[in-house]
């Protein structure tokens, strides 16, 4: 099994989580602020986490060590 790729997007802040490669057919609001995109089948495809900047702080002390891949330029 692949481990899900993690990407954070400063400029909109938004933390996005591959877990697999696929055709998004729609995608459902888990939570405020948390979406989940699926295909057709229903199969999970990624997780969309709206102003991640309040939960970095959290996952930052995870125990587990997370790979993140920041994309995009901080604009001042």
């Amino acid at each position: 099994m692949n481990e899900a790729r993690v990407r954070y997007f400063a400029q909109s802040d938004i933390l996005y989580l591959l877990v697999q490669e696929g055709r998004e057919d729609r995608f459902v609001e888990v939570s405020e602020g948390v979406n989940v995109e699926l295909d057709e089948q229903g199969q999970l495809l990624g997780i969309e986490i709206l102003n991640a900047s309040r939960l970095l702080p959290l996952l930052m002390g995870a125990k587990r060590p997370m790979q993140v891949q920041h994309v995009g330029a901080v604009m001042q």
